[in-house]
């Protein structure tokens, strides 16, 4: 593996980037904000009402400040892929690499004429099985290739010893977004039901079925997937980190799931013979899972890997699949109107397949040392900053304190791109087949984690890549990770003043070091152990906070009738608000002994929470708030500026407005 200068140089002569397409966007913009609105009542309304009637294009869902940030992440990403396209480069190069698979995937001509012949093995594999233990060899060879089927694996950090990687199996196998589709009650979820049963016929008539038989095999798979969601587990349920883990040994796989082939499955994974322990997230779902192989008849198996196998794989064939695709998961779960650009969508594959390739190239332009050196410094004083609030937490004592403080000194920050880039030189990628070319990336990636197994965690490996909009919290290594991609602006610009950056990187950096201390977070020590460091009284303290956060957010209604669930979202909804309060401290301390002016009209308080509302600032089409809060741990935008700034006196006092009718104690 190369460094970072050295590699980049080299691709310099081969690609020519631009400097910086389209306008950068401010963190405070006067356009978006309406001044007749109260802040006290509606802040986020306050801040963006004005850009509510702006239209959101056909191929979004919602439409953004985020959306704006991705569109000037996208230019320079189609700029290299194009290039790369064009000039290609040695063979095993990143150029070779990036070319041929955006190439690949833009020959709209050869992947028509393919049709389904890349699928033809799987396809006939599938067919051949005669047995639940010819299925339990299907299924292993196709999660092998990264083709999730009736449930997950992966590779992970063992929660309980993190200095070990691990196998682990979760739930899984489902088309709706998540089990509660199949079972919640009213006409809009039945029209979802039966649109969804619908388009797996559609899929399957594409895929050579007549249409008669297309509909028996549809309505067999959603009867099937019915009684695998009956199985699973609630989004809620999954939020427990210790009733998600269990260890079993992998000698005793088959008296959880007898009926399960599970050595005929872990051979076609690889999974090496000295791996004797692996985590189970949800037992009860494997054991009823083993059941419906022997339950169940081939004939509704054989369908439902066929559908996974054309579900996982259609936006990479040929235009009728990628339309139907897009009709079911785009149209009518999203409300998506506009299929995204052909680019967009092989971009997409190509970060998710060689990302880091990709990253090489991108941070070039778009994010210098200074402003990497600007970010660590603000993570340090957000890091005080929450140090300050645990020291003020009144409700805990100093035992629980003194383990906060150390999990706090040991958390570790990842910031802009990897000091060593991931090596992809055994990935053989080709310019003759796109879906060819993503099962490949995908089955690279799964030996590249099975490799793991046995050796030290890799503590540098990163989880996203450095052009992602968007940062995370990794509570077994304690890190927070911010990419190039999210640290743009409005979000952070290493010239803008500390009131913006502060406050428009409170949904970030503020974000994902709460998330170490909210409900799920605060479960893992200083190493990233699942192991409890609280005092029995200090974790009944939390919880009451916690319910306090969860009553408050089911309180919010974004649609007639649609509640979001406090906790379902619970862990975001800490660390939005907890994430503000932090990033406040830290625009303070920064700013000690500095004297800030107004501008743009704005005192430098009022400057840091316009930066957050407007870090939020998104059009959110109805059908995609209805998605969201049914099937996800994020609240709506709206209400992540609402909920943070309630019962914040700071906030209060900047805009002048009167006290909070009620209060209540905050978390951090």
């Amino acid at each position: 593996m190369k460094s970072l200068i050295p590699l980049a140089a080299a691709l310099a002569a081969c690609c020519s980037l631009p400097a910086q397409p389209g306008p950068l966007i401010v963190g405070v913009d006067r356009a978006y904000i309406d001044l007749k609105a109260s802040p006290g009542e509606d802040f986020y309304n306050y801040a963006n009402g004005a850009f509510s009637s702006f239209p959101i294009p056909g191929e979004y869902a919602s439409y953004g400040v985020n959306q704006e940030i991705d569109e000037r992440n996208f230019a320079i990403l189609k700029s290299i892929l194009e290039t790369s396209a064009q000039t290609g480069g040695p063979k095993g190069s990143v150029a070779k690499r990036v070319g041929d698979f955006y190439a690949a995937g833009m020959d709209e001509t050869a992947i028509e004429k393919a049709g389904l012949a890349p699928l033809a093995t799987w396809l006939q594999s599938i067919a051949a099985s005669k047995t639940p233990a010819d299925l339990m060899t299907v299924i292993g060879k196709m999660q092998a290739h990264g083709l999730d089927a009736a449930f997950g694996f992966g590779v992970q950090i063992d929660d309980k010893d993190t200095t070990k990687m691990t196998g682990a199996f979760a739930q899984g196998g489902l088309g709706l977004p998540e089990r509660d589709y199949y079972f919640r009650a009213g006409p809009e979820a039945e029209d979802i039901r039966q649109a969804y049963t619908s388009h797996v016929a559609k899929m399957l008539e594409l895929a050579g079925d007549t249409p008669a038989a297309a509909k028996s095999s549809a309505d067999a798979i959603m009867a099937l997937e019915t009684k695998i969601a009956k199985a699973s587990r609630t989004l809620v349920e999954r939020r427990d980190p210790e009733k998600n883990y269990n260890k079993f040994e992998r000698s005793a796989l088959a008296k959880l799931a007898p009926d399960f082939a599970w050595e005929g499955f872990l051979a076609q994974l690889q999974l090496p013979a000295a791996e004797k322990t692996v985590l189970v997230g949800q037992p009860e779902f494997f054991t009823t899972l083993g059941g419906l192989l022997q339950s169940e008849s081939l004939d509704s198996w054989r369908a439902y890997l066929r559908w996974h196998l054309l579900r996982q794989t259609a936006a990479y064939l040929g235009h009728a699949f990628v339309d139907e695709r897009f009709v079911f998961y785009g149209k009518k779960l999203s409300g998506t109107t506009e299929l995204k650009p052909r680019w967009k969508r092989v971009m997409a594959a190509a970060d998710n397949a060689i990302g880091e390739d990709l990253g090489q190239l991108y941070v070039r332009t778009t994010f210098s040392p200074a402003a990497k050196e600007r970010a660590l410094v603000m993570v340090k004083f957000h890091l005080q900053a929450m140090r300050n609030h645990i020291q003020g937490a009144a409700w805990m004592s100093e035992a629980t304190k003194t383990q906060a403080y150390r999990k706090l000194d040991t958390m570790h920050s990842k910031v802009g791109y990897p000091d060593q880039w991931r090596d992809y030189s055994k990935l053989a990628l080709t310019r003759e087949s796109y879906v060819g070319n993503v099962i490949a990336a995908a089955a690279f990636e799964l030996q590249r984690q099975l490799a793991k197994l046995g050796k030290p965690v890799d503590r540098s490996d990163w989880l996203m890549t450095p052009q992602t909009n968007n940062a995370y919290y990794e509570p077994t290594l304690n890190e927070m990770c911010f990419p190039a991609g999210i640290l743009q602006p409005p979000f952070f610009d290493e010239k803008a003043d500390d009131a913006t950056n502060y406050g428009a990187l409170a949904s970030t950096i503020g974000h994902e070091l709460t998330h170490g201390f909210d409900d799920q977070g605060r479960q893992y020590d200083f190493e990233g152990n699942l192991k409890s460091w609280w005092t029995e009284e200090d974790a009944k303290r939390f919880q009451e906070r916690a319910e306090i956060v969860a009553k408050q957010y089911d309180a919010f209604e974004p649609l007639p009738g649609l509640h979001i669930n406090g906790h379902q979202t619970l862990g975001e909804n800490i660390a939005d608000i907890g994430g503000l309060r932090v990033a406040y401290e830290a625009f303070k301390l920064a700013t000690v002994g500095k004297k800030l002016a107004p501008a743009d009209g704005f005192t430098p308080d009022q400057r840091f929470f316009i930066a957050f509302a407007q870090g939020w600032r998104t059009n959110q089409r109805p059908e995609q708030v209805r998605l969201q809060v049914t099937s996800n741990v994020h609240s709506p935008t709206r209400w992540r500026v609402i909920g943070p700034v309630a019962n914040f006196p700071e906030f209060r006092a900047a805009f002048d407005c009167p006290p909070d009718k009620e209060s209540w104690p905050p978390i951090w």
